[in-house]
Formats: C-alpha cells, sequence, structure tokens
C-alpha cells in the first residue's frame, strides 16, 4: 500500500465519456485496487445528451449524471474535476472548477492558444491549494521512467542531441470527412497539439527546457467534405522542427497525423556522450540502450526493476499498456492531494510545452527563441 494516498475517499466529477473519459473512469475505479488508500467515489458524470450521460454513468459506476457540467463542477460532494472534452471547452471549464475550489485533471493540449494557457497557468498559482495535472499519460511508462532515471544519473554521459518523432495516419485518408479538430476554433493547433506535444512533454523530461525552434508545418490535405460541402482544413497536418536546448544540446522533431501505416509511433533517441536510448511507444515494453564499448544495443524488457512496473505485475516481460499509464497518472494526482510530492506536469509544466508547440507553429522556418 502507498502511504502517500489520501485516507478519505475523494469525490469525483467526470465530463466527457470519449476515448480519453473512459480512459480516465477507469484509472478512478483502479487507482486505489493499485495503490492502496481510499477509493474514490464516482459523484457524477457530465456529457452532452441525458442519454449518453446516464448510460455512460451506469457503465462507468458513477452515482449521479447530468448535462450541466457547470453544475457538476460546482457540486460540493466533488474534490477533483476529470475534463476530456474538446480543446476548445479546455480553458472555461478548468477556470471554473478552479474558481470552484477543486481539483484539476485536464486532457492534453491544455488550451487553444497562448492567451488561454497563459491565463489558466496563472488562475492556478493563485490557487495553491489546489491541484492541477494534464493528461500526459505516456510521461508514465516504466521504460520511460526508467530512461529519464539514466539520463539523470549520467549513465550514457551528456546528452548532445535528442531525435524525435510522433507519427499516426487517422487522417492520411484524403476521404475522411471534416472534423472540428482540424479547424482554430475547435482544435487549436493540428498534428502539434494532438500528437506533438506528449512528444514534448517526453522530450523537455529528457533533456531539459527548450532554447530555441525553427519549424515547418504543412496542410496535406487542403479542404475536406461535410455535409455542408467542402471545407476547409485550418490546422497543420503534420510539423517538422529542429532545436536547441538550454543545455546546448540540439534535436530533431516531427510529428504527422497523414503518416500511412503509423498508429502510435511516439520515438526518439538521446545521443549521450557515453551512450544511446532509444525508444518507440508502438513498442512500449522495450528499452534499448547502448553504452560506449558494447557491440551494439541492448534491449531491456519492462518488469518489476522499472517503476511502477511491480505493483501491476510482478513477472518480467508481462506487456505493461497505455489505461495503466493512465492509472499511474491518477495515482500521482492522488498523491499531490493528499500532500505529497507535486505532480506533473502541472498548469506551470504545462505552459512550458504550449510554448514550445506554439513556437513551432509561428515559425514558418525562422528560428524562434523561446
Amino acid at each position: 500500500m502507498d502511504r502517500n494516498m489520501p485516507e478519505k475517499p475523494l469525490g469525483v466529477a467526470l465530463i466527457g465519456t470519449g476515448f480519453m473519459g473512459k480512459c480516465h473512469a477507469l484509472a478512478w475505479r483502479t487507482v486505489a485496487a493499485t495503490f492502496g488508500g481510499a477509493h474514490p467515489r464516482l459523484e457524477v458524470l457530465c456529457d452532452a445528451t441525458q442519454e449518453s450521460a446516464e448510460r455512460h454513468a451506469a457503465q462507468f459506476g458513477f452515482a449521479r449524471s447530468t448535462t450541466d457540467w457547470r453544475a457538476a463542477v460546482a457540486d460540493p460532494a466533488v474534490d477533483v474535476v476529470s475534463i476530456t472534452t474538446p480543446n476548445g471547452m479546455h480553458r472555461m471549464m478548468a477556470e471554473a472548477a478552479l474558481t470552484a475550489g477543486k481539483h484539476v485533471w485536464l486532457e492534453k493540449p491544455m488550451a487553444l492558444t497562448m492567451e488561454d494557457a497563459e491565463a489558466m497557468a496563472d488562475l492556478a498559482q493563485q490557487c495553491p491549494d489546489q491541484v492541477t495535472i494534464l493528461g500526459y499519460n505516456y510521461t508514465r511508462s516504466p521504460a520511460f521512467q526508467a530512461a529519464v532515471q539514466m539520463v539523470a544519473n549520467g549513465e550514457i554521459g551528456t546528452p548532445l542531441s535528442f531525435r524525435g518523432v510522433y507519427d499516426e495516419d487517422y487522417s492520411a485518408d484524403p476521404n475522411l470527412p471534416w472534423h472540428w479538430r482540424m479547424t482554430d476554433e475547435g482544435g487549436g493547433l493540428g498534428a502539434l497539439g494532438d500528437l506533438g506535444c506528449h512528444l514534448v512533454s517526453q522530450m523537455i523530461a529528457l533533456m531539459g527546457p527548450v532554447a530555441q525552434v525553427t519549424a515547418q508545418t504543412q496542410i496535406a490535405v487542403p479542404t475536406r467534405h461535410s455535409t455542408e460541402g467542402p471545407k476547409a482544413v485550418e490546422n497543420e497536418d503534420s510539423a517538422l522542427a529542429l532545436l536547441r536546448f538550454a543545455s546546448g544540446a540540439q534535436g530533431s522533431f516531427a510529428t504527422s497525423r497523414v503518416a500511412r501505416g503509423r498508429k502510435c509511433r511516439l520515438q526518439w533517441e538521446v545521443h549521450g556522450s557515453l551512450g544511446t536510448l532509444v525508444f518507440d511507444q508502438e513498442n512500449m515494453n522495450e528499452l534499448w540502450v547502448h553504452r560506449a564499448g558494447d557491440a551494439g544495443f541492448v534491449r531491456h524488457l519492462s518488469g518489476p526493476d522499472q517503476p511502477d512496473f511491480a505493483v501491476f505485475c510482478p513477472a518480467p516481460g508481462h506487456n505493461f499498456g497505455f489505461n495503466e499509464q493512465k492509472v499511474i497518472e491518477a495515482r500521482d494526482l492522488c498523491r499531490a492531494i493528499a500532500g505529497g510530492a507535486p505532480c506533473g506536469p502541472d498548469f506551470a509544466a504545462g505552459l512550458e510545452i504550449e510554448r514550445v508547440i506554439h513556437a513551432m507553429a509561428r515559425s514558418n522556418g525562422t528560428a524562434v527563441a523561446l
């Protein structure tokens, strides 16, 4: 049992029931069984229609349902609000929750614009008793946590360069219909806001702050069909960038939502003065390590010797998964609420991620300092 977990149950409100809404619900139902502490009270679930809210509340195990997110946020039985709604709703919901005295678990990206993200971070700073965390669950995989520890411990020497890619193909088909994610007003940034921000969260954890970016973006499918006729795609399908870190190290970055055949290729390499680390989220239970003097790379399978693996499974080589990462994220949030170590990225750290991806979006081939 984790002694840093809350001893009193936390009341939870969940807003949104899509892919990430279900992930949050599963994490809330599993976190105490996995790490100990009091089981959260699943108080109220909010969705766009009453039928959907009632159905998902019953499925996920929430006591009540509503279509009024403001009522859910203000509910006196609620201590923490999980927000898994479309990006354009993030700021208003997060600010309402903080103003109501609630802790906030918000899915990435943080906001549509830098102005929104800065306002959210400012408000969070004014609410020191409330915990904020953003949904960068890929930073919770045991293999990634092990890699961060290896870099911090100097096992590959001084980090000299970073090469990272996050590609998927969910928008590769030009016949797919237009979607709100493809607009500035609904989705904000495109591939950068949906995928690239995950890569930036890992890049910063491994390499430290970014000092400068030079980037180009591209819209591969300029228009898509809709029930109202052809509509323009307003945000980028892909982005490429060169980076300079505050440490002086260099980096390259690529992300695409139109990369045929790629499903979740969050792949990176860290080249150090004494070795190299290689990771690919499509093979998330493997970390490849080369040390100076070795003939090549050694494959390290995820197992109980890596952070947070053993609490789920005592046997090495038994695969870790996407939803387990989300449970660890919920654990970190619960610990922070109980007065333990701060969890991250909080809104302040999330603002740094937003600065990087928004700098890439506006670079247009010129260097942008952060």
